[in-house]
């Protein structure tokens, strides 16, 4: 009875964080997407800006279609920043283009954990879909090697989200002080930049407390089945 009220206990927390993590951030960044920032410069001359103050010339800015699709591109050398936040002169744009930027310096400066990151992608993506299989074989063949084989596939995939936590919150620390330093928002509105960059983050932080319950609770059902 006590490990099904825990395990029931687990997905409603699960359930939860990921809401509010979720609710957070929505509210963040409409929040700051109708403000309209002072210096009237969309996500894209933040972009611009940002790099070229940084020597990366060789960085483009593209625009994509998505709703917070913005995302930077190590390997192609390219920040892509979704249609909203490339043309919307908002202070949410700006902190979004900026952020983007913040991993192209990190890219630069061959920030150690961003290339370990970028390192163990290949494995990552093994290990999300060879996990999946494994747990569900198991289930089906009853072969508990086979499900711890799964559980530690999720448990390489937590230590990916560990390793995304510094590198998310080191490219919103150099965003706010690029956006401080380069002027290109005020003092008040830097607040409300750094505001939803931690509303952005906390995603992140909230997706680690998400993995670690699951696998708790694979822990506890398959533990409980294999005694």
């Amino acid at each position: 009875m006590n490990y099904f009220i825990i395990e029931y206990g687990i997905i409603i927390i699960t359930l939860v964080i990921t809401l509010g993590a979720q609710a957070y951030i929505n509210s963040s960044y409409q929040n700051t997407k109708k403000m309209k920032n002072k210096k009237n410069v969309t996500g894209q001359e933040v972009a611009r800006a940002i790099l070229d103050q940084n020597h990366l010339e060789n960085v483009k800015v593209e625009e994509v279609r998505g709703i917070l699709s913005d995302h930077y591109d190590p390997s192609k050398k390219v920040i892509r920043l979704s249609s909203e936040v490339y043309h919307s002169p908002s202070i949410a744009s700006a902190s979004v283009a900026a952020h983007e930027c913040g991993h192209a310096i990190q890219d630069k400066k061959d920030y150690v954990f961003l290339r370990f990151r970028n390192a163990i992608i290949p494995i990552v993506n093994f290990a999300s879909i060879a996990g999946y299989f494994a747990i569900v074989i198991g289930i089906f063949a009853s072969s508990f090697g086979m499900i711890w084989f799964g559980i530690a596939m999720e448990v390489i995939i937590l230590a990916f989200q560990l390793i995304t936590l510094p590198v998310e919150f080191n490219a919103s620390n150099r965003a706010l002080q690029q956006l401080e330093e380069l002027h290109l928002l005020e003092r008040d509105e830097l607040e409300s930049s750094k505001q939803m960059l931690t509303a952005a983050a906390m995603t992140y932080v909230a997706s680690v407390a998400t993995a670690i319950l699951q696998i708790l609770r694979l822990i506890l059902l398959f533990g409980q089945r294999e005694d």
